[in-house]
């Protein structure tokens, strides 16, 4: 069963030899299965082929790998391809993969569903299921980039978290994610390439700057006062410009990074001169750039 059986891609680098030294097993062993669960993606212990056969059983008694499964795929006339993964059965999350002339970036979901129910995204109105753990979060990396080269002949250019969940409510599997995608035990890809989006939790952007993460930062803005903001994010009853502003200057403080600010305009709520005006009041907080959209 697999319930009695550890997620070894929850594991980091130590555990896995402490593991490996507990079954009488070299330490270097250790290290090949690190490679392949992360740099080369494998789903299944029998494609780890420089491991011998009792290894490879003896880890299919202990472990398993959480590997995602594409449940759907469209292609449309400007070459996104939009992907819907199965984590398990049931439980569905979105990955995209947007070519431009100048770039190509995996936009990937952190959580299936979402419990913040911003009144402008599809997935707020589904319940929040449960968080992706790191190894589900870098599968749909590993598939867009993949289908990027395969299809387009183009390299992945850029990540960014903003497809289902909020990140931020699932900071310990996104960092882990985050690690390995740039890690040279991973697919080393450089931290200034992914970019992570978040609806605005003050307490865990401070956490970011804390950890001094290297990272991109984006926060779903929207509104620049507190009243228009909260009629269309709940989360800034709770997180107000004012914390969100104060959590910035520090993150900034802390990791020296810009920060992005996304502005979706709507149509009679957010896109008169008024607005304009207090969205570049707000953004003078930390240097920033602005994605209007």
């Amino acid at each position: 069963m697999q319930n009695s059986k550890q997620n070894i891609r929850n594991l980091n680098f130590p555990e896995i030899k402490a593991q490996f030294e507990a079954m009488g097993e070299k330490s270097f062993r250790a290290k090949q299965v690190f490679e392949w669960l992360w740099k080369k993606n494998a789903g299944t212990f029998e494609e780890m082929s420089n491991l011998s056969k009792d290894l490879r059983e003896k880890l299919e008694i202990h472990f398993y790998i959480d590997k995602i499964v594409l449940d759907d795929q469209q292609i449309s006339s400007d070459k996104t391809i939009k992907c819907a993964f199965e984590v398990e059965p049931g439980k569905v999350v979105e990955g995209v993969l947007i070519p431009t002339s100048s770039r190509t970036t995996a936009c990937i979901s952190s959580q299936v569903g979402c419990s913040l129910s911003c009144t402008f995204c599809a997935t707020g109105k589904l319940k929040l299921m449960r968080n992706l753990t790191a190894g589900e979060i870098v599968d749909q990396v590993v598939y867009l980039r993949d289908q990027a080269e395969s299809r387009y002949r183009q390299t992945l250019t850029n990540i960014v978290y903003m497809g289902m969940g909020e990140p931020l409510l699932n900071y310990k599997n996104v960092l882990r994610s985050t690690e390995m995608l740039t890690s040279e035990e991973g697919l080393g890809i450089s931290p200034r390439r992914i970019t992570v989006s978040t609806a605005g939790i003050a307490k865990m952007i401070k956490k970011l700057g804390d950890d001094q993460v290297k990272f991109n930062l984006a926060l779903s803005l929207h509104a620049a006062n507190d009243k228009k903001r909260s009629q269309i994010m709940e989360i800034n009853d709770s997180n107000d410009l004012e914390s969100l502003r104060e959590a910035l200057e520090y993150f900034h403080e802390k990791t020296g990074s810009r920060v992005t600010f996304e502005y979706i305009i709507f149509k009679d709520f957010n896109d008169n001169l008024e607005d304009a005006q207090e969205l570049a009041a707000f953004c003078r907080c930390v240097p920033c750039k602005i994605n209007i959209i």
